[in-house]
This record gives C-alpha cells, structure tokens and sequence, in this order.
C-alpha cells in the first residue's frame, strides 16, 4: 500500500484508483445530493468519459475535462501525489506533473461506468462490517489519516 499524500475531501469524489490503465473514480453532483457521476481518463489516449451512475452522460463533458474529471484529478493527486497520477496517465514528460494534468484533453469515449460504480458500493459494504485491527487491503484507497 501506497500511503496517502494528504487528506481527501470525500464528499466530493468519494472513490478514486489508478487501475485498469485508467484515472477513475466516482464524484458527487454539485447540483443534485442523489446523483454521481463515474469519471475515468485513460492512460495514453487520454480518452475521457464521464457519465451518472445510471449511464446518462454528463453534459458538460466536450473535448476538454468537464468538472467532474478535474475534480476527480484533483483528488487523485491529492491522494496519490501528482507524478504518480502523471506517470500513470503517461502524460508529456517535458511538462510539469501539474500542469501536464491541467491540460487533459483527449477524445470522448464511452467507460466503464458499471464496473467502477459496482467497484466502489462494494467497497462501501466494508464500512457495515464490524471494525477490525488487521488492515483490509481492498480499501486502500480509503484515507486512514484525517480528513480536511
């Protein structure tokens, strides 16, 4: 396990991994508490997608990040540091890891909404189990320090 960089704003983006080749993750509505949104940016292609968890798109996804792919970005960084996020998005090497994430654009592709979505409730399903000394390394992603 890699620890976190600093404190994550859960309430915001929820789930955040560097897996399956890609930058994914859930991000809460700014506009409706009921919804989320389920964002991924592949690695290399720097493809985007961005959809609900019902698979309706999001529309403010263009050929640049909408807001829920930055905010998720953002977190990533935060918990993974940014030349992590950068290296793992294969990013332009000559460009700053901040600033090479800053500028995401990439074509608009269809993820794997289901997959990540299903991912991160069974993840939540741990928070029902009574608590335990031995770490459960399916949460790493979970911040064990505090939360700002």
């Amino acid at each position: 396990m890699v620890p976190t960089v600093y404190g994550r704003k859960l309430n915001k983006v929820p789930y955040v991994e560097l897996a399956d080749g890609r930058v994914q993750g859930v991000v809460s509505s700014g506009s409706a508490g009921e919804r989320v949104y389920v964002s991924s940016v592949s690695a290399g292609s720097h493809a985007l997608s961005c959809a609900t968890n019902n698979n309706r798109p999001c529309g403010g996804l263009g050929g640049r990040a909408c807001k829920h792919i930055r905010s998720l970005i953002d977190e990533a960084c935060r918990h993974y540091g940014a030349e992590r996020v950068a290296a793992h998005l294969r990013t332009d090497a000559g460009k700053e890891a901040k600033d090479a994430l800053a500028d995401l654009h990439g074509p608009v592709e269809p993820g794997p909404t289901g997959v990540v979505f299903t991912r991160f409730l069974r993840y939540l399903s741990y928070l029902e189990h009574p608590g335990a000394a031995a770490p459960i390394p399916e949460l790493h992603w979970f911040p064990a320090g505090r939360s700002n």
